[in-house]
């Protein structure tokens, strides 16, 4: 049986200011490399999404709803490139709602956002529920969850495994549009009910997922304890 394995791919991989062709391309490659696999991706926002959010933002738009609705957008237009990429390979529609039905054969299929009050983590989430698979991995540009930002903290400790309640107390319980954290508090609740681990990782290092793909050591971080308060 082939076997499913569902991506988040962070925004900050596909647009960190511009399009990374060059990382999309080696992305193609890598994902081509494991014929036995299916692959189901939720693409993020990313910077387009900020970019969208801050301009309204400065419009006077406050309702987070409403920020949420700009950021999905941003996902979809990002989920409709990475479609694309894959050619006749990928499932001819982007994913709209993850937990709908899907019938096709095909072993790339491309997700985005769904509703307001979460990111795409808590879609590659459901898509994972929806498909069977047991584990979600979190595409991101950081190489480990942190117990602090790394960026502002130098003293930032890096957290090998850990639970779904610790990684809570660091992120925060509530989903915030735009805010950039590990994983989306909404998506870690999910993912703990249902029993789904995550692997956060930094996309930007392929070999390092093909490390992981083949059930080699790699580098990242695993959260698949399911008690949490």
């Amino acid at each position: 049986m082939i076997e499913t394995v569902v991506l988040s791919l962070g925004g900050s991989l596909i647009c960190p200011e511009n399009i990374d062709i060059e990382f999309l391309q080696k992305f193609k490659q890598l994902l081509f490399s494991f014929p036995k696999k299916r692959f189901a991706l939720i693409c993020g926002g990313g910077h387009i999404c900020r970019v969208y959010q801050k301009a309204a933002k400065e419009l006077g738009v406050i309702s987070a709803e409403e920020l949420d609705r700009i950021g999905i957008k941003a996902t979809k237009l990002n989920a409709e490139l990475v479609r694309t990429l894959f050619g006749n390979e990928a499932y001819e529609k982007v994913i709209d709602n993850p937990e709908d039905t899907i019938k096709t054969n095909k072993r790339i299929i491309i997700g985005a956002g769904y509703v307001p009050g979460s990111s795409s983590d808590l879609d590659a989430v459901h898509l994972a529920k929806n498909l069977g698979a047991k584990t979600v991995i979190n595409l991101s540009n950081i190489d480990y969850l942190y117990d602090k930002d790394p960026k502002q903290f130098s003293d930032a400790q890096k957290i090998v495994k850990t639970t779904f309640k610790q990684l809570l107390e660091i992120t925060g319980k509530k989903w915030v549009p735009g805010k950039n954290v590990p994983f989306d508090p909404a998506a870690s609740r999910q993912a703990m009910l249902a029993g789904i681990t995550v692997v956060l990782m930094n996309g930007r290092n392929l070999d390092n997922l093909k490390n992981y793909l083949d059930g080699k050591k790699f580098v990242g971080s695993v959260i698949d304890q399911l008690q949490c308060d």
